[in-house]
């Protein structure tokens, strides 16, 4: 054997852990920040809401998926009925409320 193909022949074992540690390492690394700022916490946001929605009873205040605010009057499985006004009520699905408004919170313009 010459030594140009020795030094080949050693060189391509490093090649292949030098892969590992240039490629991939740093490719694992930029999911696990992924996974960690963005993922988990929408993850965590989301399972919130569904429990928040889930909650919803009669007399709460909840604002509709189009923007209406609105008090539960009936509660069922899957809808709600929303009373927009005086003798207004409308039926939603639970699944296009967006949230349920803090009966305690004032308007920032009182």
């Amino acid at each position: 054997m010459t030594t140009t193909s020795l030094l080949a022949a050693a060189a391509a074992p490093m090649g292949a852990a030098n892969f590992l540690t240039s490629g991939l390492v740093p490719m694992v690394l930029v999911f696990v920040i992924f996974y960690m700022l963005l993922i988990r916490p929408q993850q965590k946001k989301m399972k919130e809401h569904q429990a928040e929605i889930a909650a919803v009873k009669k007399g709460d205040r909840v604002v509709t998926g189009g923007g209406l605010i609105g008090k539960v009057t009936k509660v069922g499985d899957t809808e709600v009925e929303v009373e927009l006004g005086q003798n207004i009520r409308v039926q939603a699905l639970k699944s296009t409320l967006s949230q349920v408004v803090d009966p305690t919170a004032r308007p920032a313009n009182d």
